[in-house]
């Protein structure tokens, strides 16, 4: 299969298991409604691309290009976005899904989640350097080894990080939220 090059194309209601997306690089293009669950998306390039209300769970991205993606409203659950292309990955986040996912090891700085579920996310050696965790739950998400420097947890919730292996400074908490950093010490902390 040859690959295809789309720019300004926008793509509605496809689903992959019918009608599967050409392989090929895709820049600034919309995906609306689209269902690419359990699609095997390796080496694709996404450039400046929209995914509005797609589910685009449990996919593979092995060496998948996402650059300067925009995720609204999707499911996306179980993704391991360490096999992703490295080269310029960056992505925003809003409204979506992204329980189970895995970050393992990437560098995604100035990232930005907002109002998203983040379940037992995996964000273990992930250098997040100016992220935005804007109205996000991160109930169980793993933070061990991670670049957290100026990040911004002032609206998020359900997070245990530790100080100790992480590297925080500069990081914005909000007093709610100073018991995610102190979880490790089972302390009762009284907010009244």
């Amino acid at each position: 299969m040859n690959n295809i090059l789309s720019v300004n194309e926008t793509y509605n209601d496809i689903d992959c298991s019918q009608k599967p997306l050409q392989k090929g690089e895709y820049e600034n293009c919309i995906f609306n409604r689209c269902d690419f669950s359990n699609f095997d998306l390796s080496a694709y390039k996404f450039i400046d691309c929209l995914f509005n209300n797609c589910n685009i769970s449990m996919i593979n991205v092995n060496n998948t290009a996402f650059r300067d993606v925009n995720f609204s409203d999707c499911k996306m659950l179980g993704i391991k976005f360490e096999t992703c292309n490295k080269l310029a990955m960056s992505f925003l986040f809003n409204q979506c899904q992204l329980n189970h996912s895995s970050f393992n090891n990437t560098k995604i700085k100035k990232t930005i989640f907002k109002q998203s579920l983040l379940h037992e996310v995996d964000f273990t050696e992930c250098d997040l350097e100016n992220a935005v965790f804007d109205n996000c739950d991160l109930q169980k998400a793993i933070f061990e080894h991670t670049n957290l420097e100026k990040a911004d947890f002032r609206t998020a919730s359900n997070f245990s990080i530790n100080p100790e292996i992480n590297r925080i400074k500069k990081a914005k908490f909000s007093v709610f939220g100073l018991a995610g950093l102190l979880e490790k010490y089972h302390l009762t902390i009284d907010l009244k």
